[in-house]
């Protein structure tokens, strides 16, 4: 029942882009305002359901409501124009049949180009209920008097009449009433009441989402005002399920939202009118209803010549659909910081020991036009210099003869290694690289050290090399006046190629200090290779098939094992509460990237105070996703500017303290608005020889201490 509870709720707040179950509530109420409409739309949502769910569909799919919101719209437009007879209902379920049947085609279909089939299943299938009824009168569907299409049928409920005539003659600015007539039109109604019902229930799911449907009902009162398309006024359900709709979707669903975002939300909605004014004159050929459609053709049609760009920018589409503009936000923004290791290749640094950057990224020597993101690097002593006394020769210089490192797996491309190492301040400007190497890691992405030691390389054309391999030595050759390291990162494998900016992974930086994750060092900056921490890279190094059990001093209990989904994503899974959190586990770093689920339980207050660890027990700094402010007003604010402007921070740090039979991992979680701190959470997590022993908690004056189990040593 509860599956099907939450089945039904989704197939009402999918309407307005959510799963949010209060929208979805608010929608279910909203829709028996008109009794016969809300009704038979309840019953194709039911009947819908237990179909595709009996016919064996995957079970996340129907219980999100994408298989089912279509027979929602159809049960509604049904009960909204015609009378409840026997043949009704016959024909409700031939068409509720017919409207599964397109929504899981047309998903699946649409679905291959990342498009989505919007109530297109709903249009057509109503177009041919209305071709049929019209052609073949004796099917017995008997059609509603009222003239009016679209408009909410008058006998309302006795109760509600006084009510909703209340509400109707509100005295405030007449496009106030007219928007909420508009939005209560998504479900085929003409009432104030649904309106501001629908609207607190949009505002409580999505500030984000609530603001671009004001903006699509400003700009298409703005559009019609200047050139009078309909004098006499537009449509309540034109603004409301075409213009308002198409404006939501564009502007904070499908895509990012941003200023851009918003600014497309805007011209959409000219473009929306044209493609309806066009489809109302064919369709009036036949008296069909244009419904809709233009909102349905206009978004998919933009969505789909915004996947065709090459190169996206900063408008972005939504990868990842949370149903929700906010998390959305918030969770792109997340991972644009944090989530590095999907979008690089996990590049290291090509020596060991530290060296410092004498020349970075454009540069003044010759870092300079197509090849300034290059790197050269040198080793220095405690006097910053790069040589012991005298310095006339190669030898003296603490990099010449040091090895160089392959920076990640790959084959080795091009090799040259014949040259001669050059006399202390003269250059070979004919053969300006000299000795260098070209290792391909993938398609256009290649790394190439030039100036090595004649005869020096180790690997020839051909060879395959792990990250850390010793490839040569550092030399002297080509244009160099002094020994030094040159690195570049570029897209095609020849010697001279274009160079292409690009980050390194994992290293240290100022004194072995601070960890830098993904970023491009520069100019005077000394730098490392990070060393593991083996009771860190013990503790946190789950693999699919651990379990344990983690028991708090409160007496919850929790048992957690770790999975794979089908993209080959890691996550712990609470066999308790079925949380769910995800994280990553390379040879550097462990951290989490997405909570599903329970926020009272343990595995929740895990994923805080284990957010990001570092093998190489270095201090953390990071931030958790934004989280919406669910019934917190205050918070809303952030919402509703988020797009635009972020003022708000929630903070994650850890360092780590040795013992004498392991390590403590000293937790501090806080929360940032504008330059008030606020701590939310302090933890300790201890480990041994073995791993994980315990934790501790301290979060809103309240103490918890977990025992952490497992027989998998």
């Amino acid at each position: 029942m509860q599956y099907y509870l939450s089945s039904a709720l989704n197939s009402y707040a999918i309407l307005f882009f959510s799963k949010n179950k209060i929208l979805g509530a608010v929608l279910f109420v909203v829709s028996m305002f008109n009794f016969n409409a809300g009704l038979s739309g309840l019953i194709a949502v039911i009947a819908s359901l237990i179909l595709v769910n009996n016919l064996g569909f995957y079970k996340e799919d129907v219980k999100s409501g994408l298989y089912s919101y279509n027979s929602l719209l159809l049960g509604i437009g049904f009960g909204t124009f015609f009378n409840f007879t026997f043949a009704f209902w016959l024909w409700l379920a031939a068409a509720c049949l017919l409207c599964v049947m397109l929504s899981v085609n047309l998903t699946s279909f649409l679905g291959k180009y990342a498009l989505p089939p919007l109530s297109i299943p709903f249009i057509i299938t109503f177009w041919v209920v209305l071709i049929a009824a019209n052609g073949y009168p004796g099917m017995g569907l008997v059609q509603k008097s009222s003239s009016l299409l679209f408009e909410l049928n008058n006998s309302i409920p006795s109760h509600f009449t006084k009510l909703c005539y209340f509400f109707d003659h509100l005295k405030i600015p007449g496009y106030a009433l007219l928007f909420f007539r508009s939005l209560s039109a998504v479900l085929f109604q003409n009432n104030v009441l649904a309106g501001i019902l629908i609207s607190i229930g949009v505002l409580i799911h999505s500030r984000i989402g609530f603001s671009l449907l004001i903006a699509g009902f400003i700009t298409a009162c703005l559009v019609n005002h200047f050139t009078g398309t309909y004098p006499d006024g537009i449509s309540n359900y034109y603004l409301g399920a075409n213009f308002m709709m198409a404006s939501c979707a564009i502007g904070g669903f499908f895509l990012i939202p941003s200023w851009r975002s918003y600014g497309w939300a805007i011209v959409v909605v000219p473009f929306t009118f044209l493609v309806l004014n066009g489809l109302s004159r064919v369709l009036g050929i036949y008296n069909l209803p244009v419904c809709s459609m233009p909102f349905c053709l206009v978004t998919i049609g933009l969505l789909y010549f915004f996947i065709l760009r090459k190169n996206p920018g900063k408008l972005q589409l939504t990868a990842f659909q949370n149903y929700s503009p906010e998390t959305n936000l918030y969770q792109y923004l997340n991972g644009e910081e944090r989530l590095k290791d999907f979008k690089f290749v996990n590049l290291s640094l090509p020596f060991m020991g530290a060296w410092t950057v004498s020349q970075g990224y454009d540069g003044k020597i010759t870092h300079k036009g197509d090849w300034q993101h290059a790197l050269d690097f040198v080793l220095k002593d405690i006097d910053d210099k790069s040589y012991e006394l005298p310095g006339i020769k190669p030898e003296d210089y603490y990099c010449f003869n040091k090895p160089v490192l392959a920076a990640g797996d790959g084959i080795v491309e091009e090799v040259i290694s014949h040259i001669d190492d050059n006399v202390i301040g003269q250059v070979n400007l004919q053969q300006n690289w000299g000795n260098t190497i070209v290792i391909k890691h993938t398609e256009y992405l290649y790394t190439k050290v030039s100036h090595l030691k004649k005869n020096s390389i180790k690997v020839k054309t051909g060879d395959i090399v792990k990250q850390g391999d010793i490839i040569g030595l550092c030399g002297n050759s080509g244009r160099s006046p002094e020994p030094h390291l040159h690195f570049q990162v570029q897209s095609t494998p020849y010697i001279g190629s274009k160079t292409l900016a690009y980050p390194f992974a994992y290293y240290a930086s100022e004194n072995n200090s601070i960890l830098k994750s993904f970023q491009i060092p520069v100019e005077g900056e000394t730098i490392q290779k990070t060393e593991i921490n083996p009771y860190l890279k013990n503790a946190f190094h789950f693999q699919p098939g651990y379990i344990c059990v983690v028991t708090g001093d409160n007496g919850k209990k929790e048992t957690w094992e770790i999975f794979t989904d089908d993209i080959n994503a890691t996550y712990f899974y609470c066999r308790e509460n079925q949380a769910v959190a995800y994280f990553v586990n390379n040879v550097s770093i462990f951290y989490f990237t997405r909570f599903y689920g329970d926020r009272t339980s343990i595995l929740f207050l895990f994923y805080q105070a284990a957010y990001k660890i570092d093998y190489s027990a270095h201090k953390v700094e990071d931030h958790y996703a934004l989280e919406l402010g669910r019934f917190k007003p205050s918070l809303w604010f952030q919402d509703l500017l988020a797009p635009f402007l972020i003022f708000s921070r929630n903070n994650y740090s850890n360092i780590i303290i040795p013992k004498n039979d392991g390590l403590n991992i000293q937790v501090e979680a806080k929360k940032q608005v504008f330059n008030h701190h606020h701590i939310f959470l302090n933890a300790e997590i201890c480990l041994d020889s073995k791993g994980i022993s315990e934790m501790k908690f301290g979060q809103n004056n309240k103490k918890l201490k977990v025992t952490w189990q497992t027989n998998l040593v």
